[in-house]
């Protein structure tokens, strides 16, 4: 789901722009959203980049076989292609790259239509008026953003305190404060109970809260359930060759990206968390070069993680804490988009960056950033760290 919810994300803010054109002088009228030929530019994307990665795959000498692939022996794959024909393939080593799945919660079971999983909600034939989101993570964040700025009144519950529990709650403030100001509403600590159809369409969903106990019923004309994923390791055979998946079905690896079978490695959402693009990306060149023969391990310091909310949030390396847990004197800067010309000059001056290095070796440890660009900004500091670089260098650049 990374490049199809990217570019609804890029559609949908776009629309949100031209909204708040007027701020600037410039007034558009007339704009109409047509979901359909949205939803048709979005899939033409996907389908360039996915294509493009065959052609580079067969341009590379490597061989492409399409199917339901499982593990029939320690050396050897049976790939189940669409006309019921079996290829078997046999191999020195593995990879693993299959990805996970939304995972559902009791009580409440995809239908697509109804109960809508992060996968349904990217391929919509239709546009909800109000649409509650079940789970403020990074992925019902994103895509409750999408669906709210093409119009739909949007109601998230989170079971956690907050929103986006994995990051600084200073990081959170500016997008749950733009959220809200662009007429969404955020419940948490509240757990979602139950759902039904209500009379004369739509869904009624029961929450309650965790704080008091008090439930209530939460209309609205869909459910976007978006809770978790899980590991995508059913039909893989596992146990042919020996191989198991811990508590919650992801495949362990080592810092070389092998399994507990050497030559089987593993990658991406199914090797574990984070599930984020970056970091599947990384682990990918780890495995490939371990395959070829080469020195590598998986490092985290340099990967970034990006949520592409409004504004986006993104961070690499360490925070000041983590920092002085690792032994660092770390020392912390902080400097307002607020008191950015760029910034201002973009109508969208909320947020910050914050830097994190060495007090005594001005070594760079990490960056968080909440604002405009945030994806493209943290991409200084991921090389600056990669590189072990001072901030004085980030500072004369």
């Amino acid at each position: 789901g990374c490049i199809p919810s990217k570019a609804l994300i890029s559609a949908s803010k776009l629309v949100a722009q031209l909204k708040d054109a007027a701020r600037m002088g410039i007034h558009v009228d007339g704009v109409r959203l047509d979901l359909g030929q949205m939803m048709g530019w979005k899939q033409s994307v996907v389908e360039k980049l996915t294509g493009g990665v065959g052609h580079l795959v067969k341009g590379n000498g490597g061989r492409v076989v399409s199917g339901d692939a499982r593990f029939v022996g320690p050396h050897v794959l049976a790939v189940t292609e669409a006309d019921g024909g079996v290829t078997t393939i046999r191999f020195e080593h593995a990879v693993i790259a299959t990805g996970s799945t939304p995972a559902a919660l009791p009580g409440f079971a995809f239908d697509g239509k109804s109960v809508m999983s992060s996968t349904e909600a990217l391929d919509i034939g239709w546009l909800p008026d109000r649409l509650v989101v079940i789970g403020g993570g990074y992925i019902g964040m994103e895509l409750g953003g999408v669906y709210q700025r093409l119009g739909t009144a949007v109601t998230v519950v989170e079971y956690m305190d907050r929103i986006l529990p994995g990051f600084a709650q200073d990081l959170v403030r500016p997008v749950a404060k733009r959220f809200r100001e662009h007429g969404g509403t955020v419940l948490t600590a509240m757990k979602a109970l139950s759902w039904e159809a209500a009379e004369g369409g739509g869904v009624k969903v029961l929450v309650e809260s965790l704080a008091t106990g008090e439930k209530r019923t939460l209309e609205a004309d869909a459910i976007l359930l978006t809770t978790g994923r899980k590991p995508r390791t059913e039909g893989l055979g596992l146990a042919a060759v020996g191989l198991s998946t811990d508590a919650r079905g992801f495949l362990e690896v080592d810092g070389e990206q092998r399994t507990s079978v050497p030559h089987i490695l593993a990658i991406g959402d199914v090797a574990g968390e984070p599930m984020l693009a970056h970091k599947a990306s990384k682990e990918g060149e780890v495995a490939a070069e371990v395959i070829a023969g080469h020195a590598a391990a998986y490092d985290v310091r340099a990967v970034p993680a990006v949520v592409f909310t409004d504004p986006e949030i993104a961070v690499v390396g360490m925070t000041a804490a983590e920092a002085e847990a690792a032994g660092h004197t770390a020392k912390t800067g902080k400097f307002a988009f607020a008191a950015n010309g760029r910034a201002l000059s973009l109508n969208d001056a909320d947020g910050f960056v914050r830097v994190t290095i060495d007090a005594e070796t001005k070594v760079m440890l990490g960056m968080e950033v909440v604002g405009p660009e945030a994806s493209n900004l943290i991409a200084e500091v991921a090389l600056a760290i990669e590189l072990g670089a001072t901030a004085e260098d980030i500072g004369l650049t």
